[in-house]
């Protein structure tokens, strides 16, 4: 079983990493946005199913005390959702949420022991540390042709691949903490070539960092290493030390690249303005606020973001972007404050798992434990930090990406389980049914994601000129659909 699932991990994990990084070189018939949105429904209608079966046949129905908070998350989404049932594509949201939060926790709990553990971080981190490598060297070769073609704003094609910029910081912020990480692990951590191809793809990453002045991914960043030296204490040292070599590094090409090289080949150097503040994002958060005081404290409804009556006049005279970035505050207008308080008891939990792992590891001489809860610490926290001035939590590809981050997280702060006795045919028959009977609405749900994109290719291809305040990406990147009633054809 465990070699079941650790092969089924790898393969997931480097579909993930192909699929969110090198989407342009692919032959996607649907586009990147779309195909990585699919992909992602998916694995979490597969992963769910198939998780929730696993651990029903593994403690039987009172295992779910255990994932009580979880479960209320996702109930959460479902039952918020159900007064706005009759909107069009109500389910398709309030499904991939429920799904997303209880499928991390879900597939996170059946990694069993340290070993089990151990591996899936390796898995996660080599992969990326890879795929962050040849990214990296491609962005290069994308530089290089920039510099031939006279292309002074090189964040005009870099970083490449993602059709905004801030869809690339927010795989960026997931990322960065675990590629330190990477050197410190595993069974090339003392080889050289390993060594030069993890600081080569970390260096890179940085250098687009400062490149395209991703200021959520900086803020988050430096916000995670904060967060996690200081609850993980002295054994997180060594991750910080190589965390901060790279970021080093990061700063030197950046000099390099963007500044010297620019300004000796074109007289001009590749610099971007780095704006402190809030690049119009203050009106959507009142906006948000407004709404979620509305039906407080249920909220608006699912999708309301798109469909409501504007409520400020501040929001009224700017462009209607697919979301409010700030995930909680949306969250909060379309499935309200109880939603809110919901997500916050499965962060209580977390952060009671993550005290008790902490005190474990710190206990240990070695501390070769502690280094994977430091860096995944650092990556969590900075994404959560950066999804209250972002999308992080809702572009395709980030999810992707943070859901893996989530299930190895989950499973480094749960507790070892005991090798189960032998099953009964009673615990087995419950597990079939579990799992049949998300697979069935898996299935139902799938059919409405199939649904909505349907209408939405059809709304496009009809009225895409007619659209106002244009297409912002949401669910789809045609994300502006459904509309307000008024604005519908």
């Amino acid at each position: 079983m465990r070699t079941t699932q650790t092969v089924l991990f790898s393969l997931v994990v480097a579909m993930v990493f192909v699929i969110v990084l090198f989407a342009d070189l692919l032959p996607l018939p649907l586009g990147d946005y779309a195909s990585q949105r699919f992909l992602l429904v998916g694995f979490l209608a597969l992963g769910c199913s198939s998780a929730v079966a696993v651990w029903v046949s593994r403690n039987g129905w009172q295992g779910f005390k255990r994932a009580w908070s979880v479960l209320l998350v996702a109930a959460g989404y479902i039952m918020l959702a159900v007064p706005f049932g009759t909107n069009p594509h109500a389910w398709v949201e309030p499904g991939m949420y429920a799904a997303f939060f209880s499928g991390f926790v879900f597939v996170g709990n059946l990694a069993a022991d340290d070993t089990q553990k151990h591996r899936w971080v390796v898995i996660l981190v080599y992969t990326g540390a890879i795929s962050a490598a040849l990214y990296g060297a491609v962005t290069l070769m994308v530089y290089l042709f920039a510099l031939l073609d006279q292309v002074t704003d090189l964040s005009t094609f870099i970083p490449w691949g993602f059709v905004n910029i801030r869809y690339w910081s927010h795989v960026a912020t997931w990322l960065i903490p675990l590629l330190a990480l990477a050197s410190l692990v595993g069974p090339f951590q003392k080889q050289r070539l390993w060594q030069f191809c993890c600081a080569m793809g970390a260096t890179l990453w940085w250098w687009v960092v400062l490149l395209s002045s991703a200021r959520g991914t900086m803020l988050g960043l430096a916000f995670g290493a904060l967060v996690a030296v200081s609850c993980v204490g002295r054994p997180a040292l060594p991750w910080l030390k190589v965390f901060l070599r790279y970021l080093a590094y990061g700063v030197v090409a950046w000099l390099l690249l963007s500044v010297l090289v620019p300004a000796l080949l074109l007289n001009e150097a590749s610099l971007r303005n780095l704006h402190a503040g809030s690049a119009g994002r203050l009106p959507m958060f009142i906006e948000a606020w407004r709404m979620s005081l509305e039906n407080f404290p249920l909220g608006l409804g699912p999708q309301s973001w798109l469909t409501h009556d504007i409520l400020t006049e501040d929001y009224l005279r700017r462009s209607k972007p697919g979301h409010p970035h700030n995930m909680y505050l949306m969250w909060a207008a379309e499935y309200g404050w109880l939603m809110m308080a919901a997500i916050l008891v499965l962060a209580g939990q977390a952060i009671r798992l993550f005290w008790q792992r902490r005190a474990e590891v710190r206990a240990q001489s070695s501390g070769e434990q502690a280094l994977p809860l430091a860096a995944f610490t650092a990556s969590v926290s900075a994404a959560l930090l950066h999804a209250g001035v972002s999308a992080v939590f809702m572009a395709p590809g980030s999810m992707l990406i943070g859901f893996l981050v989530l299930t190895v997280f989950w499973a480094l702060i749960s507790p070892n389980t005991q090798a189960a006795p032998r099953k009964s045919k009673g615990r087995a028959l419950a597990a079939i049914v579990a799992g049949v009977t998300l697979g069935i609405l898996a299935c139902f749900w799938l059919r409405e994601v199939t649904v909505y994109y349907h209408a939405m290719v059809e709304d496009r291809d009809h009225h895409f000129d007619s659209v106002p305040y244009g297409t912002p990406p949401r669910f789809w990147y045609y994300g502006n659909f459904p509309r307000h009633p008024s604005q519908m054809p």
